[in-house]
């Protein structure tokens, strides 16, 4: 006798979370252009190639504490400043994607 196969129940695609890189990039670009400061000046500011950090804020390089340190501080902002916000972002994304529960639905905890 042979077994049929299950076949997997398709799930809808999850929104995909956005990755430290991109979230901490998109940080650094919008504090730059509050400040309404070019790229030139904070990459100097902060002793860091131009093109470095044109890549780090459009997510393209995975800088490391001591290269967002330096931009943070060129933007005058902590590195504890540039990761709360870039946190918060995470957690902004995290609440728009979770599924909510709809009326009627019931939810024990585990």
């Amino acid at each position: 006798m042979r077994a049929t196969p299950v076949r997997a129940t398709p799930v809808p695609p999850a929104a995909k979370e956005p990755l430290w890189r991109d979230v901490v990039g998109d940080v650094l670009r919008r504090e730059r252009l509050a400040q309404e400061r070019t790229l030139k000046e904070v990459a100097e500011a902060a002793r860091i190639s131009m093109p470095y950090l044109s890549e780090v804020e459009r997510g393209r390089k995975e800088a490391s504490s001591e290269v967002l340190a330096a931009g943070a501080r060129a933007l005058g902002l902590s590195l504890a400043d540039l990761l709360s916000l870039a946190q918060g972002e995470l957690t902004r994304h995290a609440q728009a994607v979770r599924p909510r529960p709809r009326q009627g639905d019931i939810r024990l905890a585990a």
